[in-house]
C-alpha cells in the first residue's frame, strides 16, 4: 500500500525531537558567548578608564583594577608567595608584602615576581626599611579553581589569591580585601618560558607589573564558532530529512 503525504511526515517527528535539544546547545552556547563578549567589553573599558585616571588613596573598598596609591612602611618578616611564574630555568612567585599605614589598615602589597628555585643571593630581593609610596591597581580576590594547586597557610604559600586568606596568615586580619599590585612602566627584565635570559642578572628584585592587566577578548570568535555549528547541524538535518522523505 503506498504511503500517504502525512505518514511520510511521520517519520521525521521522532528525529527532530532528537535534534531539536542539540540545536537549542548550539544557540544557546552562541548567545552566551555573545553575552560574555559584553561583558568582556565593558570591563576592558573599565581597565582603560582606570589606567588613564589619575591614582586616588587606596581605601577599604577600592573597586576591582582601580588606578591606586598609598605610603607606608613595609613590615619587616610579613610576607608570603603567590603562584607560580617561570622565567628563563628560574621558578619563581610573586611576593606580597604587608605595608603599614598611618591612619589607616594594613595593606596586602603585590611587590612583583621574585626567583623561588634557585634561591636569589642575599640582598638582590630589596625590602624597603623606610616610608615608601606605591603605586598600581586594585587586584581582586580569585576562586579556587578546580585544578588549582592546595595553598599553605602555615608556610605562606599560596595558589590562588585569596585575599582574606593570606591576609590572616599575615597577621592582618583587618587589611581590605584586595592587593594593591605595584606597577612600574617599562619592559619586564624577565622573559617567561624555558631557555630565557634568567630574570635575577636583570636588576633588583622585585620584577613588578608593568602594566595594567589587559585580557584577551575572544568572545565574537566563540560566539560565531557555535552558531556557526548550529547552522550545520540544521543543514545536515535538512539533507537527511530529505533524504529520508524521498525513500519514503
Amino acid at each position: 500500500m503506498p504511503s500517504t503525504p502525512r505518514s511520510r511526515w511521520q517519520v521525521l517527528i521522532l528525529p527532530t525531537f532528537l535534534a531539536m535539544p542539540v540545536l537549542g546547545l548550539l544557540l544557546g552556547l552562541g548567545t552566551w558567548q555573545v553575552q560574555r563578549l559584553h561583558w568582556k567589553t565593558g570591563l576592558l573599558a573599565e581597565l582603560a578608564a582606570a589606567q588613564a585616571a589619575p591614582a586616588v588613596a587606596a581605601t577599604s573598598d577600592a573597586q576591582p583594577y582601580a588606578h591606586v596609591t598609598a605610603t607606608g612602611r613595609f613590615r619587616p618578616g610579613s610576607e608570603a608567595l603567590l603562584g607560580l611564574e617561570v622565567r628563563g630555568p628560574v621558578l619563581g612567585a610573586s611576593l606580597i608584602a604587608v605595608l603599614e599605614r598611618e591612619g589607616a589598615p594594613p595593606l596586602l602589597v603585590e611587590r612583583g615576581w621574585v626567583p623561588v628555585q634557585p634561591a636569589p643571593p642575599p640582598g638582590l630581593v630589596q625590602r624597603p626599611e623606610g616610608a615608601v609610596t606605591v603605586t598600581g591597581y586594585a587586584r581582586p580576590s580569585e576562586r579556587r579553581g578546580l585544578f588549582a594547586a592546595t595553598d599553605d597557610p602555615a608556610n605562606r604559600r599560596f595558589f590562588t589569591f585569596d585575599a582574606r586568606a593570606i591576609a590572616a596568615s599575615l597577621g592582618v586580619p583587618d587589611a581590605p580585601p584586595y592587593a594593591l599590585t605595584v606597577i612600574e612602566p617599562g619592559q619586564a627584565r624577565g622573559p617567561s618560558g624555558f631557555g630565557a635570559t634568567p630574570a635575577p642578572s636583570r636588576g633588583p628584585l622585585p620584577d613588578p607589573a608593568h602594566a595594567f592587566p589587559a585580557p584577551r577578548n575572544p568572545h565574537l570568535g566563540y560566539a560565531l564558532t557555535w552558531y556557526g555549528l548550529a547552522v550545520a547541524w540544521l543543514a545536515i538535518f535538512a539533507l537527511w530529512a530529505r533524504r529520508r522523505l524521498r525513500a519514503a
